[in-house]
């Protein structure tokens, strides 16, 4: 079953409601709901983690972690699908976004030049900006939907196949 792999990597709740460094989160952590492993709180998570993945902003992970309370999601999961977009695939991922936000906005992108220096991304950051933020918000609604769906989806898949598979065999 999806729980027994999410159980796996998940962190215990107990430690982190112990560590020192997360006090400030008060009684936020002790609400049972932000660690319940079912179809319904993980598939919040999914939308909530692959939404925050995707906004060009420091700090995704504590954006992840508010949505998740605020939609009653599993926690750890959210929190952990904010690293989809780490350093190594947060350029690729940040171009296909601005590319996204150009398309929308009926604008065409801008090439880089042969030689990128901060110098020309902070002249030409009034006209990037703009279609970036756009194209990240879009596409980390899409896949946000996407990560519900896909989500409940293959939750129900999973437990019909383990009913017929108990109700078949002898």
């Amino acid at each position: 079953m999806p729980r027994r792999l999410f159980k796996r990597y998940m962190p215990d709740p107990e430690r982190l409601r112990g560590n020192k460094s997360l006090r400030f989160l008060g009684r936020l952590l002790h609400d049972p709901n932000l660690w319940h492993l079912n179809r319904r709180g993980v598939s919040r998570a999914m939308a909530v983690g692959l939404f925050a993945a995707f906004l060009p902003i420091p700090l995704q992970m504590l954006v992840a972690a508010a949505l998740a309370a605020l939609v009653r999601g599993n926690l750890a999961i959210a929190v952990s699908l904010v690293w989809l977009t780490n350093p190594l695939t947060m350029a690729p991922v940040f171009f296909v976004t601005y590319q996204v936000g150009t398309w929308l906005m009926g604008t065409p992108p801008r090439s880089l030049p042969d030689d990128l220096s901060w110098e020309w991304v902070s002249s030409q950051l009034a006209t990037l900006w703009q279609p970036f933020v756009l194209g990240s918000v879009v596409t980390g609604l899409v896949m946000g939907a996407l990560g519900y769906v896909a989500t409940q989806g293959y939750w129900r898949w999973w437990v019909a196949r383990q009913w017929r598979r108990r109700h078949t065999t002898p």
